[in-house]
């Protein structure tokens, strides 16, 4: 991948100024690390080239351009720029924000509306972004590092465009850093394996690189090059043992996972030991942990993904390194619990019969009727409420008719399951015998 930043100001910058700062693209063109988006077929530009442009919510990880791309637009396209942060704003600043973009509409001139961390805004704020987008008073593009699905309001993901950004491989990190030299007109002091530790200790940040690169410029002596170690101890941050493809990671990963599928606790914090001694993201190996949880032990046992989400409120609780035997205990929980994948499974097959048939109505029975119309139309007709039911069960079908009854779920005979097991087994009977089957 190329790198984020590809063109700095040529002229002397004034003094103060974070390298970062310095490095930002002029001009969309020169965004080269999001070709996806910027790019001659990029989604933005087309929305360019249309001469319009839409409301959009750019979701990435930090570092990777999203406030340098939304800047950018509102350049190329002569729109007004306005920034705000869900951290600094509330609804006194956000009414400002829109009544001053409302005045410069009737003066002829839309206002580009950056909201930086905009997950961070509550549901009412965020529900106070829909009028002025609807009416054209402002075009909003949110940044969030968060999954905009789970954060922001469904009102507001169907008036906005979701564009991904992605984080900066080790390739585009190392160009990065060349065009920092290049600005300074000086060599990084580090040698080669001191070098590649910076790449890796970024993470694909392009921000944080430079920052690292700025600390390594201050604390060199003159004539002194920083060997990996050096620029550990200058630095204080530890980069991933992994190597440069990244193997490593997949490869741990995969083996703490296969581990715990494998009911093996010792395997699995020996990998999980390995990775919190290189460096891992401790919130990413929480996510994999919850992920375990759901995939690999799902209503075997109910409380392993109980487990794995207390392990991380407790990491955000306590911290490094303490934090750490709270992973370590979910770890072995999960190694230890039952096992059963048919959740999974069966969600699979689920995804695969809604793309199949998602054409067909549910049948009419379990249809609610608010209108005369439909209550003309037999919408909820028959209907049995199930809790009027003996053994609180109707037996009735709610699968479209078309579609017949279907079986996705299939849990096996250990852990609870055995227990949900003989449920559905007793309601299949009982399901039969309503039935007259």
């Amino acid at each position: 991948m190329a790198d984020l930043f590809n063109a700095g100001e040529p002229a002397a910058p004034p003094p103060g100024r974070p390298l970062a700062d310095r490095l930002r693209p002029r001009a969309l063109a020169d965004v080269v690390g999001q070709e996806h988006l910027t790019g001659d077929d990029g989604a933005l530009t087309r929305m360019i080239r249309s001469g319009t442009l839409g409301s959009m919510i750019f979701w990435g990880p930090p570092g990777t351009g999203k406030t340098t791309v939304a800047r950018l637009l509102a350049g190329e396209t002569s729109l007004a720029f306005e920034q705000i942060s869900a951290i600094f704003s509330g609804v006194a600043d956000l009414k400002k924000v829109f009544e001053t973009a409302r005045l410069r509409r009737t003066n002829g001139r839309q206002t580009l509306l950056f909201a930086d961390e905009i997950h961070r805004f509550n549901r009412a704020q965020q529900d106070s972004f829909l009028p002025v987008m609807e009416d054209g008073t402002v075009i909003l593009i949110g940044a969030t590092t968060e999954n905009p699905s789970f954060e922001l309001n469904a009102a507001l993901l169907s008036r906005a465009r979701v564009l991904v950004f992605h984080s900066l491989g080790e390739e585009s990190i190392g160009r990065l850093l060349s065009r920092a030299e290049e600005m300074e007109g000086r060599a990084l002091p580090l040698d080669v394996e001191a070098r590649g530790s910076l790449l890796r200790m970024a993470d694909g940040d392009g921000r944080a690189a430079l920052t690292l690169a700025e600390e390594v410029w201050r604390a060199a002596r003159p004539g002194e090059v920083f060997d990996a170690e050096g620029l550990q101890r200058v630095v204080q941050r530890r980069a991933p043992i992994y190597d440069k493809g990244q193997d490593g990671h997949y490869n741990l990963i995969s083996a703490l996972h296969k581990s715990v599928r494998g009911s093996d606790p010792d395997a699995a914090l020996y990998y999980l030991a390995r990775m919190f001694d290189a460096g891992e993201d401790p919130l990413y190996l929480g996510r994999r942990l919850v992920r375990m949880a759901i995939e690999d032990i799902g209503l075997a046992d109910p409380q392993a993904l109980v487990v794995a989400n207390a392990a991380k409120d407790a990491y955000d609780y306590l911290g490094s390194p303490e934090g750490e035997l709270a992973f370590a205990q979910a770890c072995i929980y999960l190694a230890t619990a039952p096992k059963s994948n048919a959740g999974y499974t069966a969600f699979k097959a689920a995804t695969a019969a809604a793309k199949e048939h998602g054409s067909l109505l549910p049948p009419k029975h379990i249809l609610n009727a608010p209108t005369k119309l439909m209550k003309a139309e037999s919408y909820g007709a028959g209907y049995q409420y199930d809790h009027d039911q003996p053994d609180a069960f109707s037996g009735q079908d709610y699968f479209p008719e078309k579609m017949g009854r279907q079986v996705f779920y299939d849990p096996p005979d250990r852990g609870f399951e055995r227990e949900i097991r003989k449920r559905l087994d007793y309601w299949a009977k009982l399901r039969r015998e309503r039935q007259g089957g």
